[in-house]
C-alpha cells in the first residue's frame, strides 16, 4: 500500500525531482538516523496495524465524530449477491478491523444486525495500549438502531458481549421489547420522542454515555439516514476496481438531500488498484 494524498516532504523528497531544489536545505538540516530511519509512505509495502491507526486516527477536540465505513465498486454497486465480502479485499477487512479498533462504539441498523448475524467485537492485542491510553473498554461496543426493537436477544451479541451492547429507540418504543433487552443485558438509549428514531440524536445521545467516537459500517439504510439528518462528519470510502452491474444497492439509500453535501477529500491509499479514501465535512 502506498499513501498517494495527501502529498507530504516526504513524497515531494523521493517523487518529484522538480522540487530538489526547494527541499535540499529542509534535508540537509534533518539528522542521517532520520533520513534514513523514517518510513516511506510512499512505496508499495504492507502498512502494519499502527501506522493505519495513525493514518486513521480520530481528529482531536472534537465533541462527538461520527465517520462510516462502506465498500463500492466503480459503478457503485455497495454489495454483490447480497454481501460486500465479494468487493472487497484483504486489506479493505484490515482498514475495516481498525477503524473498529479505533471506535467507542460501532452503530449498525437492526436489519444489518438480523441479516449479518452480528456478533461481539472482540478484544485485539495489537491494539490494547493504544485503547487503554484513550481510556477506552478492551473492545468497542455495538449500538444497534432500531424503532421496533425486533430484535433476537438471545442473540451472543445482547448476552454475552465484552463491551454492554446498546440498543438505539424512540421514546413510545413497545414497552415489552423495551423490557426484553434490558433483561438481555442490552442497555436501552433514547434518540426520538416519537415512535421512531431520530437519526441526528443517535450520536449525542451515545456521547452521554462518553461514547464520542463512533463508527456506522451499515446498512445503506443507516447510512442515508445519517446523511439526510446532516449527522456524517466522515466517510471512509473503499473504492474497488470492479465492474457489477445488477442491482445492487448503493451505499446510502433514502431520502435525498435538496442540495447535495459536500465532503473535502483527506487522504487516499492506493494497494492492487483499490482506492482507500476519506472524506470529511467541508
Amino acid at each position: 500500500m502506498r499513501r498517494l494524498f495527501p502529498v507530504t516532504d516526504q513524497t515531494a523528497d523521493r517523487t518529484d525531482p522538480r522540487t530538489e531544489d526547494r527541499t535540499h536545505d529542509r534535508r540537509n538540516n534533518r539528522t542521517d538516523d532520520r533520513r534514513n530511519n523514517r518510513t516511506d509512505e510512499t512505496a508499495d509495502r504492507e502498512w502494519s496495524l499502527d501506522e493505519l491507526a495513525d493514518a486513521y486516527a480520530y481528529p482531536s477536540g472534537e465533541a462527538t465524530w461520527l465517520r462510516a465505513n462502506m465498500v463500492s465498486t466503480l459503478d457503485g454497486a455497495a454489495q454483490h449477491d447480497g454481501r460486500s465480502q465479494p468487493i472487497s479485499s484483504d486489506t479493505d477487512m484490515r482498514i475495516f478491523g481498525t477503524l473498529r479498533a479505533l471506535a467507542d462504539v460501532v452503530v449498525v441498523g437492526a436489519e444489518t444486525v438480523r441479516k449479518e448475524g452480528y456478533r461481539p467485537p472482540r478484544a485485539r492485542e495489537a491494539f490494547a495500549e493504544r485503547r487503554a491510553a484513550a481510556g477506552q473498554t478492551p473492545a468497542p461496543a455495538i449500538a444497534v438502531v432500531s424503532a421496533s426493537l425486533d430484535l433476537d436477544f438471545s442473540l451472543p451479541l445482547f448476552v454475552s458481549p465484552l463491551t454492554p451492547t446498546f440498543v438505539v429507540t424512540g421514546a413510545a418504543a413497545p414497552a415489552d421489547r423495551v423490557e426484553a433487552a434490558a433483561k438481555a443485558g442490552a442497555v436501552v438509549v433514547v434518540a426520538g420522542e416519537g415512535a421512531t428514531v431520530e437519526p441526528g440524536r443517535v450520536a449525542p445521545a451515545l456521547a452521554e454515555r462518553g461514547l464520542t467516537r463512533l463508527l456506522t459500517e451499515g446498512g445503506p439504510r443507516m447510512l442515508g439516514q445519517f446523511v439526510a439528518a446532516g449527522a456524517l462528519d466522515e466517510l471512509c470510502l473503499s473504492v474497488s476496481p470492479m465492474l457489477a452491474a445488477g442491482d445492487a444497492q448503493r451505499i446510502s439509500v433514502g431520502p435525498a438531500l435538496e442540495v447535495p453535501e459536500r465532503f473535502v477529500l483527506a487522504s487516499v491509499l492506493e494497494e492492487a488498484g483499490f482506492l482507500y479514501t476519506r472524506y470529511r465535512r467541508t
